[in-house]
Formats: C-alpha cells, sequence, structure tokens
C-alpha cells in the first residue's frame, strides 16, 4: 500500500484556506471573496491567515482602503487560479453529462416492440435534450436506486416512491390475419371454431370478460395456447400459427399496417393502462419534459372498430 505521507503530490494544505486566498487575491478585497463563496469576511480573513501561517509566507497585505499582493502571492495566485478552473470545468462537464446525456428508459418488450418502435421514426434524436438509451425487461426495473432514469409500465399507477403520468388506457379485442376478419360474423366464428387462440396468462380475466359479453355469444376456439406475455400472442397471430387477445391500442401499428386485424367491432376496458414512470427528483429534468411531451403527443388512442367491409352478419 502506498504511504501518501511520503508522496510528494500530497497536498499538505487546507483546500478552504487556498480557495480563500484566491478569491480574495483575485477580487483584492476580503468583502468581494467573502461574496463570492457565501461565507463571512472574517472567515475569509481566517483561511488566509490559516495558508500564510502554513507557508510562513506573507500573501496579502493591506495597502491603504483596499489590499495588494505580495510577491509571493503574485506566484502564488496564477496557479491556483487555473487549477480551480480546472476543477470547475470537470465537475461542470459532469453535471452536464447528467442533465444532457442518454435518459435511460426502460419498457416491457411488448410495448417495445409493437408499439415504441413503429414511432420511433418521428422521435427527434438529432435535438439536444431528446437522447435515449432504450433497455427492455419483463421485471420492474428499480428506478429508486437507479437501475434506470424512467420507465414506461403497465399498470395502474401509484408505485410506491414514483411519478407516474397516463400514457393511454387499455381496451382489448380478438385479432388476427385480415383474411380471418372477412365475410359474415358467421364465417369468422367458424374460423375461430377451427384457429388455436395464443392467450397471454396474464389475459385470463380479459378474455373472460371479453367473450362473456360479446354480441351473439362467446367464440370456442379449438385450442387455446398460454403463452407468458402478449408480445408472444401478437407474434404468433402475425404469423398466421392462430389469434390472439391483446390491447388494440398496443396492435395498431400493426393493424394499419395490415399485419393484423380485428375479428369483431367488440372491445372491452383491460382495467389498466400504460404510464410514464420517474422518481421525484427528475420531474424538473428537460430530458423527461421532452420525452413526456413526446410519448404524450403521440400516444393519441385509436379508434377500435373493425373497417366497415367487415360489419356484415
Amino acid at each position: 500500500m502506498t504511504d501518501l505521507s511520503q508522496n510528494p503530490m500530497r497536498l499538505n494544505v487546507p483546500l478552504n484556506a487556498l480557495r480563500a486566498f484566491e478569491a480574495a487575491a483575485r477580487h483584492l478585497s476580503i468583502k468581494d471573496a467573502a461574496s463570492e463563496l457565501g461565507v463571512t469576511p472574517s472567515a475569509v480573513s481566517h483561511q488566509v491567515r490559516i495558508l500564510e501561517d502554513i507557508l510562513g509566507l506573507e500573501l496579502l497585505r493591506r495597502a491603504g482602503p483596499g489590499l495588494e499582493l505580495t510577491e509571493s502571492g503574485e506566484r502564488l495566485l496564477p496557479d491556483l487560479s487555473d487549477g480551480f478552473a480546472k476543477i470547475i470545468q470537470a465537475v461542470g462537464d459532469l453535471r452536464q453529462d447528467h442533465v444532457s446525456g442518454p435518459l435511460r428508459l426502460t419498457m416491457l418488450p411488448t410495448f417495445a416492440v409493437h408499439w415504441l418502435s413503429p414511432r420511433l421514426a418521428r422521435y427527434p434524436f438529432e435535438k439536444a435534450g431528446f437522447e435515449l438509451l432504450i433497455s427492455t425487461s419483463q421485471q420492474a426495473v428499480d428506478l429508486v436506486a437507479g437501475a434506470a432514469d424512467v420507465a414506461i409500465r403497465h399498470g395502474q399507477g401509484n408505485w410506491p416512491g414514483l411519478m407516474d403520468d397516463l400514457l393511454f388506457s387499455e381496451n382489448v379485442t380478438l385479432l388476427g390475419k385480415p383474411q380471418d376478419a372477412g365475410g359474415t360474423n358467421a364465417d369468422i366464428r367458424a374460423r375461430i371454431a377451427e384457429a388455436n387462440l395464443f392467450l397471454s396468462q396474464h389475459r385470463r380475466a380479459n378474455f373472460a370478460a371479453w367473450n362473456e359479453t360479446l354480441p351473439g355469444g362467446p367464440i370456442k376456439p379449438a385450442a387455446v395456447t398460454f403463452v407468458d406475455s402478449a408480445g408472444l400472442g401478437l407474434r404468433a397471430a402475425i404469423d398466421g400459427a392462430g389469434i390472439t387477445l391483446a390491447s388494440g391500442e398496443i396492435a395498431a401499428s400493426d393493424i394499419a399496417a395490415g399485419r393484423l386485424a380485428r375479428l369483431f367491432n367488440h372491445n372491452v376496458t383491460a382495467g389498466a393502462g400504460y404510464y410514464l414512470v420517474y422518481p421525484d427528483r427528475l420531474k424538473r429534468d428537460r430530458r423527461l419534459r421532452n420525452l413526456r411531451a413526446w410519448l404524450q403527443e403521440v400516444a393519441v388512442p385509436p379508434a377500435l372498430t373493425r373497417p366497415e367491409k367487415a360489419q356484415n352478419t
């Protein structure tokens, strides 16, 4: 282990004393130095005396109503001013990195793939204060501990110790390939009777509520396969493996692109929504304000209806 007492680079002078002298010497005024440092004039004078006692040198002397530097003081001041300027610059750079560096944003994979990704072409990454570092996780990341800065979470709000802004509430509906939605309701029901329903295990209650209130009576798919996320159900339906019950808001881009279609004009509330979640300490962060404004702009929910041509009975 290095013996710091023998280290020639070790500073044996209090930083407060050096800072007090540097300010007083630069202003040639104890009063002005005290105002800059936010202390009393007597505290500045005391620190300057401590420095002079340690060095065994006079650095400042009275000259009429003001102060003047001694030869030793003139030698010391430029290097001290340069050193403190570098410290201020280094700390300022770190603070600026924290304020204007990428905002660490975490979310569920389903939200990232089916909702955020189709809208990212409209995000102003090129503007200062809009930089993002995006990650996904099936588990809620600990924002209080600083594992990420902000998150987009699914639920009912009111996460302990966190602020939350509702982006949109969810309504669930039955989805399949566009060809599955063609024809009469009887045609659609016949296809469903031969289909595999890929259902997120978190959507069991939603499906029961949707199916029980479906006009014309409940559907009866040939099989039900439970998956661990709505994203897997959406992917299965997009790939033509079957049908799925999912958030119409999350699937809006897939519907608009013709990858999916609503099979009935029937939606029920999911009793939850997607929220932008963040610690209170970040509520004035301009990066958060910019992200929130953009999300609220693009989060206008679509009308949850099937095309007119598919409404025949």
